[in-house]
């Protein structure tokens, strides 16, 4: 799914054109103000009404609001006093974000978003108090983004919480903070955010303008969104980045990227993404280069491991028996004299029972999901060989397969590498090696024709830029990444001087 700009941008609609029921406004009498906000919310059981005399009525949600703020900042401040008007109210109160209301859409959104609705009797305009609590949880290490060095906090459900974290690491009036509604029925809040003076400002308006475009009734979870808001929705890769690490969004962000979080969820998106970075973890910034370096070539290799090496095995026993080394077809005719099944129904197999495995521990409570993998793996695995189902040798392959997906430090990538074994596990039980290669061009020709915010998805290998690829799977020494990757296409190039003065030594 491709989201286009519109030609004709659509003026909001004038009071005239504006629906009827978006422009009632507010009653005068107490009697017919509390009716009509029974009607609207539909009258439910945590509707809150309370009657302060001599003249005030208070109505709101129960649960989500602040109940020491209630008592505290308003009853405590309007009880047993006169108040004639709106804005005698508003100086007596003293929470930060008051405002006067007199349509009742716009009372009633406030009041489901944590507001207390104060209502004078006579008055047309009501006080609007936002003393909203959102429960979350605390904050804690991210698990699926584990490191040994580095800060052990992540995002948590709260957007409040989250944003305070990342201003907490960008401390600086530069970056940028753009709220966004998002669902029609559930209303949820999006924020958009990038550094003013870095990112481009092409990308930022793409990504507004496809989050504003959506039509939707409900938004949940960043994942949804980001599948929404890609440059091709059908394609299993993602061209988004999720992650729970609040330093990883920071990083991007200052490198000229654009992010975004929705509230609720404990993920965010960082866009646009090159297929590479999906390989890179935050540790390796914490790092040695050297070290950082052997562990980014590590998950490369098991990348290609995890795809190919199982595919390699059908195609050369089915087809190709003369790339096997000779010392090894002895052990191999043996280790498969009692199997029954041609080597891609034995693969095929034996990957369907690695993710059922997988599936199950990961579903199953932590320490049951543990056992089930450990000893169902071994279990299964011994009695497989032992029944002459399949081979100890293929079962090391698909083994050392599944273990080489797991490196993969961005999970939507390793999904994608458990997903795309099966199509070429069966192209190389029908065609050999031949079909390996056919499926290999049909991934790469797929990778080149992808984008990520218009950006090229293979940067900085197509098209190709030789500054660019030294630091894309290498990781260079620090003092030599003074620049930003060309990808996002920031208006600050530099980080800092490319050529720091070096101080004299005594």
């Amino acid at each position: 799914m491709k989201f286009k700009l519109p030609f004709n941008k659509q003026q909001p609609p004038s009071i005239k054109e504006a629906p009827k029921e978006n422009l009632v406004r507010v009653a005068h009498t107490t009697e017919h103000f509390i009716q009509s906000i029974k009607n609207a919310t539909n009258d439910p059981a945590d509707l809150i009404i309370k009657s302060l005399p001599p003249n005030l009525t208070l109505i709101y949600i129960d649960n989500l609001i602040d109940d020491q703020s209630l008592n505290n900042d308003i009853i405590a401040c309007l009880q047993n006093k006169p108040h004639e008007t709106p804005e005698d109210i508003v100086m007596a109160l003293s929470i930060a974000e008051v405002s006067q209301a007199s349509l009742l859409k716009e009372t009633v959104a406030s009041m489901v978003n944590g507001s207390v609705v104060i209502h004078v009797d006579g008055s047309s305009q009501v006080i609007l108090a936002n003393i909203a609590s959102r429960e979350s949880r605390a904050l804690s290490a991210p698990e699926n983004e584990s490191q040994v060095i580095g800060t052990q906090v992540g995002f948590n459900e709260s957007l409040s919480t989250n944003i305070s974290l990342i201003r907490r690491y960008i401390v600086s009036p530069n970056l940028c903070n753009e709220k966004i509604k998002v669902g029609t029925r559930t209303n949820t809040s999006v924020s958009l955010l990038y550094m003013h003076g870095i990112a481009n400002d092409q990308m930022v308006q793409t990504l507004r303008q496809r989050i504003t475009d959506l039509t939707i009734d409900e938004l949940l979870d960043s994942a949804v969104l980001a599948e929404m808001i890609d440059d091709n929705s059908l394609s299993v890769f993602p061209q988004m980045l999720l992650t729970e690490r609040p330093d990883r969004f920071c990083d991007a962000v200052l490198d000229g990227k654009v992010g975004v979080l929705v509230d609720g969820s404990s993920m965010a998106i960082i866009g646009p993404q090159a297929f590479t970075e999906f390989f890179q973890s935050q540790e390796d910034q914490n790092l040695r280069w050297q070290i950082a370096t052997f562990l980014r070539l590590l998950r490369l290799t098991a990348f290609f491991l995890s795809v190919y090496l199982t595919p390699f095995y059908v195609a050369a026993l089915t087809f190709h028996y003369e790339v096997i080394p000779q010392a090894f077809l002895v052990p191999l005719s043996e280790s498969r004299a009692l199997v029954p099944f041609p080597p891609i129904f034995e693969a095929l197999l034996l990957e369907i029972i690695i993710e059922l495995l997988r599936e199950a521990g990961a579903r199953l409570p932590t320490k049951i999901g543990q056992t089930i993998g450990i000893v169902g793996g071994i279990v299964i695995g011994t009695a497989a060989v032992q029944a002459g189902i399949t081979s100890n040798i293929l079962l090391i392959i698909i083994a050392l397969s599944a273990l080489a997906s797991f490196t993969s430090p961005s999970y939507m990538m390793g999904n994608v590498i458990r997903l795309i074994r099966f199509p070429i596990i069966i192209l190389a039980g029908f065609w050999g090696f031949y079909g390996i290669m056919l499926a290999f061009c049909f991934i790469l020709i797929h990778l080149l024709r992808q984008t990520s915010l218009g950006a090229p998805y293979m940067s900085p290998f197509y098209p190709p830029r030789l500054k660019e690829m030294r630091d894309s799977i290498i990781r260079m020494p620090i003092p030599l990444t003074a620049k930003r990757p060309a990808l996002t296409r920031p208006k600050d190039d530099y980080k800092f001087e490319p050529e720091p003065v070096k101080p004299e030594k005594s």
